[in-house]
């Protein structure tokens, strides 16, 4: 097997023998912690065994998804930026769902039932002289189709150092991982940080190392290291907050035990960024009620999923979900026994 690991990008500013030190120590853990990942990824229930591995092995059978997508609500924008795709064996998802059933809604998505391969979608929020991500993407060390989000803010004309506010929805690697630069230390040097608290108590928690599933050990051992780095520069908010001027936190409990949404609000028009609860644009919506591989708490993130697109289709508000495709922004509509969705043109 030959994994072709993230090139470490080059840091700003003189090298001197205690940041080179540093530097070959951060990027070991890196390498670790991107083995761990992709190990995972690569042999869950025999993924090697499909050509698919072959591909996350080489990246030369599918190339990197950039999206853009906008929206204006009164004086505030929402830009949806590219963080790349990720590549992941179906199973992760598909493993216990109605097998019969899910290969006819598959096809109908032209949605292979061996790979997912969804965009990484993050959310900048611009208001005023504040620019607001909602979660950080993956950084260099999970995927080598990830790890775009630096060079999406430029195209908007933003450095990391323009970044006001980091929100997370939650801890995952591919909206967590990206916070660190090469020297472990916070890319975006001038935000301050927020995140649930019921999250940030679960990732903190010494025990969560052995209670995750064993093939999410990197998730857990990645998500502590990298949010003890901004301890100091984080405060937490609950279910129902208003933690900026028209944005409310909205808990969206089953994917990760705190994952949150937020709604966006001016006035009668509002938007919401549902991170991972709605976790793709085919299944995720067609059977909704179904139990997905990729939510800790299925059962619990299946409620969730519902209730959340029974609102968002009532009142017709538009969503922006972190793997949906088509730039990630639309809204949905009830159909038969499910809903469907429509992307922003």
């Amino acid at each position: 097997m030959r994994l072709i690991l993230p090139v470490p990008r080059t840091p700003k500013g003189a090298l001197d023998e205690k940041n080179i030190a540093k530097l070959r120590t951060i990027h070991h853990i890196q390498y670790v912690e991107f083995v761990r990942a992709s190990t995972m990824t690569l042999t869950r229930r025999n993924f090697l065994k499909t050509t698919s591995g072959a591909a996350l092995a080489g990246c030369t059978l599918w190339a990197p998804q950039v999206a853009y997508s906008q929206i204006s609500l009164g004086d505030m924008t929402l830009d949806v930026v590219s963080d790349g795709s990720l590549h992941i064996p179906g199973s992760f998802s598909f493993g216990s769902m109605p097998q019969n059933e899910l290969a006819s809604i598959l096809q109908a998505y032209d949605q292979s039932l061996d790979v997912l391969t969804p965009p990484c979608n993050v959310t900048l929020l611009r208001q005023g002289d504040r620019n607001i991500l909602f979660d950080v993407g993956s950084g260099p060390d999970f995927q080598p189709t990830a790890g775009l989000l630096v060079e999406s803010l430029e195209a908007l004309g933003l450095a990391p150092e323009d970044i006001t506010d980091v929100v997370f929805t939650h801890g995952h690697p591919d909206h967590l991982w990206g916070l660190l630069d090469d020297f472990d230390d916070p890319l975006f040097t001038e935000a301050s940080y927020m995140i649930g608290k019921a999250e940030w108590d679960y990732w903190l928690d010494p025990n969560t190392v052995d209670a995750i599933s064993s093939d999410r050990t990197a998730f857990a051992v990645g998500a502590k290291r990298r949010l003890e780095t901004i301890e100091d520069n984080i405060s937490f908010f609950k279910d129902g907050e208003e933690i900026f001027p028209g944005v409310a936190a909205r808990a969206s409990f089953g994917h990760t035990p705190g994952h949150m949404s937020f709604e966006i609000r001016s006035g009668s028009n509002a938007a919401m960024v549902v991170g991972d609860s709605i976790g793709n644009h085919h299944i995720a919506l067609a059977r909704p009620e179904w139990v997905s591989g990729s939510d800790q708490d299925g059962d619990l993130a299946a409620t969730t999923r519902v209730n959340l697109l029974d609102q968002l289709a009532s009142e017709q508000m538009p969503l922006i979900g972190f793997h949906i495709n088509k730039g990630g922004m639309g809204r949905v509509e009830k159909i038969d026994d499910g809903y469907r969705f429509i992307a922003e043109t």
